[in-house]
């Protein structure tokens, strides 16, 4: 693994379990017991290397996780690349987020084994046409 050539700083939110519905199923099919959300966003390393400690000096990830909960309780889905959606656009609404990678998983696919899930990467620039198009 290579380092980046300046500082950069992260916050992950790792097998993060959401209490959601995602997905039709008929009957016979595997429900998933579970979906697990797999966040990191870069920030400014200054909210992580601070001077002094406080909740002012960093960049405050509790009010996210409460809306990434509202939304994904937030009635049913059909795919999980909707609720994703939503939740990086909720994560477009904090500018100290300079970019993110996103992934959600359902526990099990078939029959108690294995999950399935959907990846996605988003820089700044995306994140920022997102900001602008809220305007």
């Amino acid at each position: 693994m290579t380092l980046p050539t300046s500082t950069a700083s992260r916050i992950e939110l790792k097998d993060f379990h959401l209490a959601t519905r995602i997905g039709t199923y008929a009957p016979g099919d595997t429900v998933p017991d579970y979906h697990a959300l797999d966040l990191t966003l870069w920030i400014d390393p200054g909210l992580v290397l601070i001077a002094q400690d406080g909740m002012a000096h960093v960049f405050d990830y509790d009010p996210l996780v409460i809306e990434i909960e509202r939304l994904a309780a937030d009635g049913l889905y059909e795919t999980q690349e909707r609720l994703m959606t939503r939740i990086v656009q909720a994560c477009a609404a904090y500018p100290a987020i300079e970019a993110l990678d996103i992934g959600l998983r359902k526990f099990p696919v078939r029959a108690g084994s294995g999950s399935l899930g959907v990846r996605l990467a988003v820089d700044g620039a995306q994140l920022q046409s997102m900001r602008d198009d809220r305007r």
